[in-house]
């Protein structure tokens, strides 16, 4: 049976589920249908939809599933950072099932897009078995390889960002103000990654939860080793007297940090610059190699 045949029968089942459905005398209710109408006319009740096989339900039944192939095929490419701590360190709106059964939607619609293009051009069954293959994995990998290129641009932008905020967090402390009300200052007057932190920081102060306990939460959650160690000197607040200067020199270690990758980077780039010159310069230098190899091979062999 062709991969076209197998699509057709699957269509066709799902649209047979679907109509039989709706026939009152295939469609079972749940016991709670089947006794509402012997419950008293004031109690609350639940809305139940006439029946049971809608997409919520489809929902239901693949999220634990999407979620549990995902977490596998994440461990597998060596991604072992949480997707759900990915997710919510961009500030994405959909939870961790929603994510997982959205790609899952895309892999299915490149298994979809693979089947009619291996139809329409008629290719072996070798080829045609490595585009449904390859193509739902190919649409998995792309929604995996973006989360996890945000989360890591979202780092990159921290880490940036660490060193202007430290060193403002130090002259407010410097100047006598307490942590939390620096953070919370911050945290209203900026516009960036740190302040959006820090906001998220003084809600959890505001819910009863620790100055450097709410901010190793946040640490924990952006995992940055630059911004660890901040939060370490941070917890030095009660015990350090000094505490304005330690956070300068933190600032200073995490600039030069952030200096030397620049650095790296602008090489790395340099040294890429000259690949396509080397490449336009060898390749007519070959080309004239070969003509006169060529010339002389034939003089060789008399031909």
């Amino acid at each position: 049976m062709s991969a076209v045949s197998w699509l057709s029968f699957l269509l066709a089942w799902a649209g047979a589920l679907i109509i039989l459905d709706h026939i009152p005398w295939f469609r079972t209710s749940d016991l709670t249908s089947r006794l509402r109408p012997t419950s008293r006319p004031g109690s609350p009740e639940r809305r139940h939809a006439g029946h049971t096989f809608s997409v919520a339900s489809i929902l239901a039944v693949l999220g634990p599933l999407a979620t549990w192939v995902g977490a596998r095929v994440s461990g597998s490419m060596g991604m072992h950072d949480d997707t759900a701590r990915r997710l919510e360190r961009i500030g994405s709106p959909l939870d961790l099932t929603a994510f997982r059964i959205r790609q899952f939607a895309w892999a299915i619609a490149g298994g979809v897009l693979a089947v009619a293009g291996a139809a329409a051009l008629s290719v072996g069954p070798v080829i045609t078995v490595g585009l449904i293959l390859g193509a739902p994995a190919l649409a998995y990998l792309i929604i995996e390889n973006q989360l996890a290129s945000r989360s890591a641009a979202w780092q990159e932008r921290l880490t940036m960002e660490l060193p202007i905020v430290a060193e403002q967090l130090g002259m407010m402390l410097s100047s006598g103000a307490s942590l939390s009300g620096a953070i919370a200052r911050i945290a209203s007057r900026g516009d960036g990654i740190l302040a959006d932190g820090f906001a998220g920081v003084t809600r959890r102060i505001g819910q009863g939860v620790g100055e450097i306990d709410a901010l190793r939460e946040w640490a924990a959650l952006a995992d940055v080793g630059a911004l660890d160690r901040f939060v370490g000197v941070l917890a030095l607040n009660r015990e350090a007297s000094d505490l304005g200067g330690l956070i300068s020199s933190e600032a200073r270690a995490v600039r030069s940090h952030v200096h030397r990758s620049l650095l790296e980077v602008i090489e790395r780039r340099g040294q890429q610059v000259w690949i396509p010159v080397t490449v336009a310069t060898l390749l007519p230098g070959v080309l004239f190699m070969v003509v006169p190899f060529i010339d002389a091979m034939n003089q060789l062999t008399g031909s």
